[in-house]
């Protein structure tokens, strides 16, 4: 089944080259069809690329999503256009009056302050407040993740000797956890951040349950126990040259950056690196979409949270 999106979007072009099926607004609206309305808050910087890489993500299951995508109103994005983010986003203001099925809050460039420094915290903990009410899931990436922890649970961050920065293998903590149903019993998933969740932090919170950990990224997966809200640590949705592009940029301003860990064939970053971590990252969306949001979310998105 499809995913729908805004008529024009330029993602839409770039899945249906890689066979990914894809509907607009005039095509789904003559379906009888409820989708499941999926909020995606945007906060990395390449807003059209995290659009695509998380389109993919969510395609790759049998039911109709139908995505609004979400800005900051107290944060402009310096790397995304004006009139795309005019276009195709809306503010907390335009959409605060709806419900949704679920909801994925992506990661950001702002690991090296503290929460209450990050010009949009204010504006982020009023939406994630909000979603506890008006959304019956809500997915957490990365720096997300992080600052859904920090909101909700008081867990902290602290930060790393030094960067997080490659392709690591986990182990499954919760086995019949249905948000990991099908999985290997260890898989490959990319890590990119300066700070960590201590998994001491996180196994302090009763309502916390630790799903997916790696010996050397520390936790990746947690879930509250209710399954409302699903904190992923690194970037399963990443394509497969996300972090060359990531390591280039980091050499090309001279900084004191790795070569990402496991990733490239013999570590040479001459050579052209492969997703390892695909299926997984496909397997997690799809059972976050069919366990979390569709087997649970009332047709009636009126009653969200009732």
């Amino acid at each position: 089944m499809p995913i729908t999106i805004q008529n024009g979007l330029p993602a839409r072009e770039i899945l249906e080259n890689e066979n990914i099926f894809v509907m607009d607004e005039a095509r789904a609206s003559s379906q009888d069809i409820r989708p499941l309305e999926i909020l995606v808050l945007n906060l990395m910087p390449t807003k059209q690329v995290t659009e695509c890489q998380l389109f993919r993500s969510l395609s790759n299951t049998p039911l109709q999503i139908k995505v609004d995508l979400l800005q900051t109103s107290t944060y402009t994005s310096k790397n995304t256009s004006q009139e795309h983010l005019l276009s195709f986003y809306k503010t907390f203001s335009q959409v605060k009056h709806k419900k949704y099925d679920g909801m994925i809050i992506t990661g950001a460039p702002v690991e090296h302050l503290e929460f209450e420094d990050v010009e949009y915290w204010d504006e982020l903990c009023e939406i994630m407040e909000w979603s506890k009410e008006h959304v019956h899931s809500c997915f957490h990436i990365c720096w997300g993740a992080q600052a859904g922890l920090y909101y909700h649970y008081g867990v902290p961050k602290r930060p790393l000797p030094e960067k997080m920065f490659g392709i690591f293998h986990h182990s499954i903590q919760r086995p019949k956890m249905p948000l990991v149903r099908g999985f290997n019993d260890r898989f490959l998933a990319p890590h990119s951040r300066h700070t960590e969740t201590p998994v001491s932090e996180i196994l302090a919170r009763p309502e916390l349950e630790l799903v997916a950990l790696s010996d050397i990224a520390g936790a990746y997966i947690v879930s509250a126990k209710n399954g409302r809200q699903i904190f992923v640590t690194g970037h399963s949705e990443y394509d497969a040259l996300t972090l060359d592009a990531e390591y280039r940029r980091d050499k090309a301003k001279g900084l004191d950056i790795a070569v990402p860990y496991n990733y490239y064939p013999n570590d040479d970053p001459s050579q052209i690196p492969l997703n390892t971590w695909r299926a997984h990252a496909n397997l997690l969306y799809s059972n976050w979409l069919n366990y979390y949001v569709y087997q649970s979310t009332p047709y009636d998105l009126s009653k969200v949270d009732k």
